[in-house]
């Protein structure tokens, strides 16, 4: 059993909360637009991280993070990218991705905007964790953590903060 911890679109931000909602946490995953390699240093202090660059990520992270993850945890496969879209509508290296690696867990961000949607259609479950960060127009800082047992993604938990709302 892995309990994981799901972030993206921070956008070189930390909320404050992280530590907490992710202690537990055996690893952290972020689906790109970290935005600075401090995100990560202070996330790799909660636990294990991978993590994806995403497009505002430049020449660091770029460096130190693929931009396509293919991973197996716990018997589960998992495929993460930033820019993915959602099930029937995937962008077409997400789809060509999902055609070649058959994960049973999908993440991506980039749309700052929260999903968890099962895919009937390739058999996986998709999730978006929506945004962790200030930039955008979302209206919510939301992140997410589940635990991976026995090849199936379970006891999913959503962190949801009004973006406006003073801490």
């Amino acid at each position: 059993m892995r309990n994981i911890g799901l972030l993206s679109d921070t956008h070189s931000y930390f909320h404050p909360r992280i530590p907490e909602f992710f202690t537990g946490c055996d690893e952290i995953w972020h689906a790109g637009d970290i935005g600075g390699v401090e995100v990560i240093e202070r996330l790799e202090s909660i636990a294990t991280v991978r993590a994806v660059y995403g497009n505002i990520d430049g020449g660091a992270l770029r460096k130190d993070f693929p931009e396509v993850a293919f991973f197996t945890v716990e018997g589960l496969k998992v495929l993460m990218i930033h820019i993915g879209g959602y099930p029937g509508r995937y962008s077409p290296q997400a789809r060509e991705l999902i055609l070649k690696y058959r994960p049973g867990l999908f993440i991506s961000g980039h749309s700052h905007i929260l999903k968890v949607v099962p895919d009937n259609k390739y058999g996986l479950l998709h999730i978006n964790p929506g945004a962790a960060g200030h930039s955008g127009f979302h209206k919510s800082i939301t992140m997410v953590r589940f635990v991976i047992e026995k090849a199936r993604p379970k006891d999913l938990e959503i962190l949801d903060i009004d973006r406006h709302r003073k801490i």
